[in-house]
């Protein structure tokens, strides 16, 4: 059964399966963000979940697989809404928001959470390893284990790199001129 082949009960059985997973995710995400984010859990688990079943080409490995491309699916609708937040608050041509929306979003967190992205597309080019096993653990709540298994790389080179991306990115980070 397979719903890119257009079979609408394998999707039927497919939804009560990963949903939960898929709230635990958004949880996690947005646990990280400000409490009065205006993007709510519902919302996001909403986004990835039609972005992920609009992936009809998608051959998932495993569920560790399918998670982590979830948990990189919800990172990007994140970094999109505070992309966006950030642009419609410098007046970009975005129609005026309340204040209490506004604030909303701190200005703080957004600008991280885009300092992190940023930081791991560059990283993305230098080594795209370092840069998946930070998807998959830190975005993707994966064990070492369960990178290791989805990369087809030990559990100890695994925490090798995951170590070593951890300290790029912080170094990269901390080092980046302020941009506002």
């Amino acid at each position: 059964m397979n719903w890119g082949q257009g079979d609408k009960a394998a999707l039927d059985q497919l939804v009560p399966l990963v949903y939960p997973e898929l709230r635990r995710l958004a949880k996690r995400h947005m646990n990280r963000e400000n409490p009065a984010h205006t993007l709510q859990t519902s919302a996001l688990i909403n986004e990835a979940y039609l972005k992920l079943v609009d992936q009809r080409t998608a051959h998932w490995q495993n569920r560790a697989h399918f998670f982590a491309v979830a948990a990189q699916v919800m990172r990007h609708i994140l970094v999109d809404h505070a992309r966006t937040r950030n642009y419609a608050k410098r007046g970009g041509g975005a129609s005026r928001l309340p204040l209490d929306e506004a604030a909303a979003l701190t200005e703080r967190r957004a600008s991280e959470l885009i300092a992190l992205d940023d930081a791991l597309r560059d990283l993305a080019r230098l080594d795209e390893r370092r840069s998946q096993i930070i998807e998959l653990r830190f975005f993707g709540g994966l064990s070492l284990e369960e990178t290791a298994e989805v990369m087809n790389i030990s559990p100890s080179t695994v925490q090798r790199e995951w170590r070593a991306a951890k300290a790029w990115l912080h170094h990269t980070i901390e080092n980046k001129p302020d941009q506002s």
